[in-house]
């Protein structure tokens, strides 16, 4: 098996770079992709990257690099050219492609697209933590997406994950909830700044009773009823998590204590007015704040930071990633500097934030209870459409979610034209099996027949999937996999309208190089709708 075209481009070039006078080629020569067909296929920068150092001119490099290039042109490159200030651009031959069908039946499924960028890293993803004072709204929903997206990736890639949900089951909000149950029980008015939902109506009518004074045991009560709506939700998205730690269990243990502790003993903790304070202002935020208040409470900072202390520092994770919504925006700075005082790297802390999502007429608060539930909208469109919605821009972005166009079972529903690319696959295996088509071994396969337009789109397609993966992982982007789906499916449709696979005028040979492209395609959409968590129907 040949070596990948990056790898065989940067070897030449690195030779070529040599003999032209320049002693040290880059550590890393980068090679890329075309965008356009008449620049070829691939292009480097790498004449205008050592041209300065070198003393020479960016063009004359690249031409002579060039030109050294077209002497002992390298596997698979037909040509060779100059363009604009110094980019070089490769076009080549047919044989590129074959190598890459080939490479990938091979890897198949496990082994395809599994780039290890982790090389054992520990990490820890926690995701949702949408306290239990009310079912998960669809906001909550685009949250779960991303997160267990981005953890399947993070696997993909040799990264150790644990999947974590932070249970607040603590607090003024569990007390708040606790009243308003107990307001419901006493058939009186929720208070104002309770939760004033159906939901708590419901609850009120199978609270078993206790003290109708303690409103934190009906609170915990409610919560952990709330808390299993919650995962039942989730297992409806395919989303499982390894680890449902108590906020409980840090503020009312002695971790908030401990850490403390620590933080004294680095002497960035003071008192003043009765409070506890830290100094972040030291460690980049833009004041200090306050852990404990003047009335003994622990704030949501002095909570975070015991628990970010138990993450790092007892469970010893390499990596934390925290999922939040837009409203913890505030948070960022002061949890980042939080992090540095117990001693810890910032730059192993990652903190995303995901942006609105809007349903005309909708409004998403829980108090109120006018939200959009998400096992609503699962109703409605089914998990494979919300997943793949939810996944289709960056969390970064406020998104507006088109139902109608959804609900339509037409091409132009992005989620029906990508599984149905995929049934169209089933549908080509069962013909085949009907016919008594057994396919040959790869090895015995002739890919060289395949150069229809079409089937060369599909080829190049499936080479990016690794680069896609790659990318989605480092950049934190898992929509980037959503379009590649999408990117798949246009392809495969294509093929499948202007290539016959098997029947009459398809010479046998030309058949089982098609299986075996159709084949290449299943396991791209295997893996990319797996990394989605979009399942692959056989039949629409």
């Amino acid at each position: 098996m040949n070596p990948p075209v990056p790898e065989i481009l940067q070897e030449a070039l690195a030779t070529v770079l040599v003999a032209s006078g320049i002693e040290r080629a880059p550590a890393d020569i980068h090679v890329e992709r075309t965008t356009r067909p008449d620049h070829g296929d691939w292009f480097t920068n790498l004449a205008m990257v050592v041209a300065k150092p070198a003393g020479r001119a960016p063009r004359e490099l690249a031409a002579d690099l060039a030109d050294r290039l077209k002497a002992h042109p390298p596997l698979h490159v037909d040509k060779v050219e100059v363009a604009g200030p110094g980019f070089i651009n490769f076009h080549l031959g047919h044989g590129w492609l074959e190598d890459i069908l080939a490479r990938l039946l091979e890897a198949g499924e496990e082994g395809y697209a599994r780039p290890d960028l982790g090389h054992g890293e520990k990490v820890q993803i926690e995701f949702v933590s949408a306290n239990p004072t009310g079912p998960l709204h669809v906001g909550n929903g685009w949250l779960c997406s991303f997160g267990d997206t981005l953890a399947r990736l993070l696997e993909r890639c040799g990264h150790r994950v644990s999947r974590e949900y932070y249970v607040n089951d603590t607090g003024g909000q569990v007390r708040r909830l606790g009243e308003s149950l107990l307001a419901r029980v006493r058939r009186e008015e929720v208070p104002e700044e309770g939760y004033q939902g159906d939901y708590v109506t419901e609850l009120a009518g199978h609270y078993p009773g206790g003290s109708e004074d303690d409103v934190t045991e009906a609170g915990r009560w409610a919560a952990a009823r709330i808390l299993d709506n919650i995962r039942g939700s989730l297992g409806r998205l395919g989303i499982r998590f390894d680890e449902w730690f108590s906020q409980a269990s840090i503020e009312e243990g002695g971790a908030v204590a401990e850490t403390l502790q620590l933080l004294s003993s680095r002497g960035l903790v003071y008192e003043k007015e009765g409070a506890t304070w830290l100094r972040t202002s030291d460690l980049g935020d833009s004041r200090d704040r306050v852990l404990i208040k003047s009335n003994g409470d622990i704030t949501y900072l002095g909570g975070d930071i015991a628990y970010h202390r138990n993450k790092f520092l007892v469970r010893g994770f390499d990596r934390v990633i925290d999922v939040f919504g837009a409203d913890h925006h505030g948070q960022v700075a002061s949890l980042r500097a939080a992090v540095a005082a117990l001693g810890v790297d910032p730059e192993s802390l990652e903190i995303h934030l995901g942006q609105m999502v809007s349903l005309v007429g909708a409004k998403m608060s829980k108090r109120a209870g006018n939200f959009v539930s998400l096992d609503s909208l699962l109703d409605d469109i089914g998990k494979d459409a919300f997943r793949l919605l939810s996944l289709m821009k960056s969390i970064n972005e406020a998104t507006t979610l088109d139902l109608d166009l959804v609900r339509r079972q037409t091409m132009d529903n992005p989620v029906y034209y990508v599984q149905y690319a995929h049934a169209r696959i089933s549908s080509i295996g069962r013909v085949r099996a009907e016919r008594g088509i057994a396919m040959v071994p790869v090895a015995e396969a002739n890919f060289s027949l395949l150069t229809h337009p079409r089937e060369c789109e599909l080829i190049r397609c499936l080479d990016e999937l690794p680069d896609v993966v790659a990318d989605a992982c480092v950049r934190r982007e898992p929509f980037k996999v959503t379009n590649w789906v999408r990117k798949l499916a246009d392809r495969f449709h294509g093929f499948y309208h202007d290539c016959y696979v098997m029947g009459e005028g398809v010479a046998p040979d030309l058949t089982q190089a098609r299986l075996h492209l159709v084949e290449g395609a299943r396991i791209g959409f295997s893996i990319g709708l797996g990394l989605i968590g979009v399942s692959a129907p056989e039949s629409m």
